[in-house]
């Protein structure tokens, strides 16, 4: 039995829907030492600022029950520098990049948008809304709507014809579902959910918080309930724009329930940071969970949890011939 794994974000074609997440996996260099990068669906940056930043002190990471509080502040070395350097390494390599652009406002998420347009081997954008707005109090920009819009629309304006534009969601909003509407109707051809939500740890020998920069943001196994519900819920309003699901994947199976929740695609994150070959074993899986299951093209399975018993999809009968596909109700 062949499992087509192929997927779409919007005008895109990717081979498969795994990715790495924003700012796990390195700019692709350091994942390169352990598996050809070009064999996922995309490589997703860390968020590119205009400047260099430096990050904020150590102590940048604090580990909780079944996940992680980092606190880094977005280091990077800054637009010029990813595009002379890292950007070509990826294009060389043959791999699907999607850029992950930041600022403090939205003149600078254009600015950064603007410098993408002629650069080669850009495959999409995906917007970090989860920035501080220096303009508005530092209130980040996935905090509301009328915000949210302004980036999109900003970016969208800046980047060339053809690449599609994803807005990152934080599920630390009243109504997930109301901002990611109002970045579609802004210009975003998809969106990516969930971002990091916002904890804090406190060191209970020291009595000072765990982190230099006092509260962080949290990742792992222990958010993916939150994720599968914001993917489920956006789905169900917008069912026709394209998401990238993240939060807590550590399997196939994982990859799969986000999947029937609504998401074209799934970025995996914290899973890098202890085994950096986590993507293509968890690709692996995600092949195996669907011949289990009988299934035999991923888009078949997109959204399925919202669709009535008995919907019919092209599944393999175990009791027919390798290769012979029957139709059969997927669901009882």
């Amino acid at each position: 039995m062949s499992v087509d794994l192929r997927t779409g974000l919007g005008p895109v074609s990717l081979p498969n829907p795994i990715m790495t997440a924003s700012g796990c996996g390195g700019t692709g260099r350091e994942l390169g030492r352990f598996f050809d990068v070009a064999k996922l669906g995309a490589i997703v940056t860390p968020s590119i600022t205009p400047e260099p930043r430096a990050g904020r002190p150590a102590p940048r990471l604090a580990e909780t029950p079944s996940g992680v509080l980092n606190s880094t502040g977005l280091q990077g070395p800054g637009i010029d520098a990813f595009l002379a350097r890292d950007l070509p390494w990826l294009d060389e390599q043959g791999a699907r990049t999607i850029v992950s652009i930041a600022g403090n406002s939205v003149e600078e998420y254009a600015e950064v948008a603007g410098r993408l347009t002629t650069a080669p081997g850009v495959t999409a954008v995906e917007i970090n809304t989860s920035c501080p707005n220096v303009e508005d109090r530092g209130l980040m920009f996935a905090a509301h709507p009328t915000a949210a819009a302004e980036v999109v629309r900003a970016v969208r304006a800046n980047t060339r014809r053809g690449v599609p534009v994803f807005a990152k969601l934080s599920a630390d909003v009243t109504d997930v579902v109301g901002v990611a509407m109002a970045c579609a109707d802004a210009g975003a051809d998809g969106l990516s959910m969930i971002n990091t939500l916002h904890g804090m740890a406190v060191d209970t020998w020291s009595f000072r918080p765990r982190l230099a920069g006092i509260t962080g943001g949290l990742s792992g196994p222990a958010i993916r309930p939150v994720a599968v519900r914001c993917v489920y819920q956006v789905h169900a309003a917008l069912p026709e724009v394209p998401i990238i699901g993240i939060g807590g994947v550590r399997t196939g199976t994982d990859v799969l329930e986000l999947i029937l929740a609504g998401a074209s695609a799934v970025a995996v994150g914290t899973a890098n940071l202890h085994d950096p070959s986590a993507c293509v074993r968890i690709l692996r899986e995600l092949d195996t969970a669907l011949r289990e299951r009988g299934i035999t093209e991923l888009t078949d399975a997109v959204g399925l949890a919202h669709k009535p018993a008995g919907t019919l999809i092209r599944r393999i009968d175990p009791n027919v011939g390798v290769g012979e596909p029957t139709e059969q109700e997927s669901l009882q």
